[in-house]
């Protein structure tokens, strides 16, 4: 999908940008929180990747409220009220030939959608809340903690100071650290980010939560760092019919995090099924490199001469990628993402890709991690892509890091790991154990007899499903003789190589065969 084109609607005397993306037979009108830049959206691949699934089954209107990013900017001494901000919604929605819409109301736009619905039902099909509130207040920052933001934001707007208080999941990632920097810069100026932040303190819209009377879905993440999940429940016990959605993580944007998980419940919720639901997910490991650009690298050798490296670069890991039986994925020109069958093969292809890297001059910060995925349009998506992503975040250049459970999945793999660090990662219940992998050291030849695979690694039924293939049957076949569906097969058969670290059914056969002799 291209970057679509911006236009803008007429609200009064101003102008608001707005974007149209997606042909659905659904309008979505997606009402953003306290900042936005609708072009500088594009360039973030949480954001993107949430505007592009949205889009794939509705039309998607997304706007800059009125002050922010690509709209007119307004006298920060009389900000508008929460009402007439409501008005640019109608407005955006009259220029885009959209009569009636879904409201998508992320954070401070939780409100203003809120306040739509129970103005204009007429307009409104339904409301999906994520991470919202309805009294500024007891939901969002008190007073005193107000102050403190005001405080700082006067003095370190626009250096991306403010992300430990949306996001302190991603703090120390370099590469959207820089991101959220630029996304202050040009989203509003340190005065306007003051002021608007001083005019979201009187949201109250408790009082009209009883009015609505169209569905409603309450998304919120049960430990949200901006908005207390209290907000959320709020909302759906004083919304007439509302459903609340608890999910695990605490950064708050909507754009990270599991974004499929958000988006398959908004698309469950307004069509009634849900795309990858019916999709098969499987079982495979995940890498994620990021190209570290050092600053004398690019310097020294002439930015055309440095983009003929990091071209190599990405040719040389499609091939090493599939040498190791993986496939890359859609990825940045400083990016590289792919996912592998088995676990000790995605390793291994790290250290081969962080070897090739090396020898061009380029360091790589390699994050490895297993777990279900979804495959659309030939790439990776799911929680396991945003776990990696956020793991090669956390790695220094030159360095890979795998998850604690990845290397339990290498095990006898002659793989060698150091313990480095553990790390809460938003979407994750539990802290993840981070570790360095060692390229192994040793003398004897390269080529030596690989460690055969441990079957008590398999779980009964696995074991079951194991020795049905040693005797030939398909999985349609398994799956009727042992009662199960056709997908727990699947995830059965998936779960088998990723453990044994096979490439293929037939090797998982020929194993079998041979233990069996």
């Amino acid at each position: 999908m291209q970057t679509p084109q911006t236009r803008y609607a007429r609200s009064g005397e101003v102008r608001i940008a707005y974007q149209v993306t997606g042909q659905g037979p659904i309008d979505l009108v997606f009402v953003p929180g306290f900042i936005s830049n609708l072009e500088l959206h594009w360039e973030e691949p949480g954001y993107s990747h949430l505007l592009r699934r949205l889009s794939a089954f509705a039309r998607v209107i997304h706007f800059d409220k009125r002050g922010t990013g690509l709209s007119d900017r307004v006298d920060v001494q009389h900000l508008p009220d929460l009402e007439t901000r409501m008005q640019d919604v109608r407005a955006v929605m009259d220029a885009a030939g959209s009569g009636r819409a879904v409201l998508l109301g992320a954070s401070e736009g939780a409100p203003m959608s809120i306040l739509f619905a129970a103005t204009c039902p007429e307009r409104t099909r339904a409301l999906v809340l994520y991470g919202g509130y309805a009294h500024f207040h007891s939901a969002v920052l008190r007073p005193e903690q107000l102050a403190a933001f005001l405080r700082t934001a006067e003095q370190s707007w626009g250096t991306g100071a403010s992300l430990a208080s949306f996001a302190p999941g991603l703090v120390h990632d370099p590469r959207f650290s820089a991101w959220w920097a630029r996304f202050e810069r040009l989203s509003v100026s340190p005065t306007a980010a003051v002021a608007l932040a001083r005019m979201n303190a009187t949201i109250d819209v408790r009082g009209v939560l009883g009015a609505i009377r169209v569905p409603t879905l309450v998304i919120h993440r049960r430990e949200d760092a901006r908005v207390r999940f209290a907000a959320g429940r709020f909302l759906a016990e004083h919304i007439p019919g509302a459903r609340l959605l608890a999910l695990a993580g605490r950064d708050h944007p909507v754009w990270t995090g599991d974004i499929d998980r958000v988006v398959d419940a908004i698309e469950e919720f307004l069509t009634g099924e849900c795309a990858t639901a019916a999709q098969d997910r499987t079982l495979a490991t995940v890498l994620a490199a990021h190209l570290v650009r050092p600053e004398r690298g690019a310097a020294r050798l002439g930015e055309r001469l440095w983009g003929e490296r990091v071209q190599r670069l990405h040719r040389r890991a499609e091939e090493l990628i599939a040498h190791h039986g993986g496939r890359c994925g859609s990825h940045g020109e400083d990016a590289i993402a792919a996912h592998v069958d088995g676990a000790a093969r995605a390793v291994r292809a790290a250290i081969a890709l962080r070897r090739e890297a090396g020898a061009l001059g380029i360091d790589l910060a390699i994050g490895v991690h297993a777990g279900d995925i979804v495959l659309r349009e030939g790439s990776a998506h799911g929680l396991a892509v945003h776990v990696a992503a956020r793991i090669a975040g956390l790695t220094a250049a030159g360095e890979i890091l795998v998850s604690d459970v990845v290397r339990d999945l290498v095990a006898g793999s002659g793989l060698h790991f150091h313990d480095r660090r553990v790390e809460a990662i938003d979407g994750m219940e539990a802290p993840v154990r981070l570790l360095a992998v060692m390229e192994e050291q040793h003398l004897e030849p390269i080529a030596r007899t690989q460690a055969e695979p441990d079957l008590a690694a398999l779980s009964a039924r696995e074991r079951e499903v194991l020795a049905l293939i040693a005797d030939g049957l398909s999985n349609a076949a398994i799956a009727a003789k042992l009662a199960l569906s056709d997908h727990t097969v699947k995830r059965h058969v998936a779960n088998i190589l990723l453990k044994l670290d096979l490439p293929s059914r037939t090797a998982a056969a020929a194993l079998a065969a041979r233990r069996s002799a």
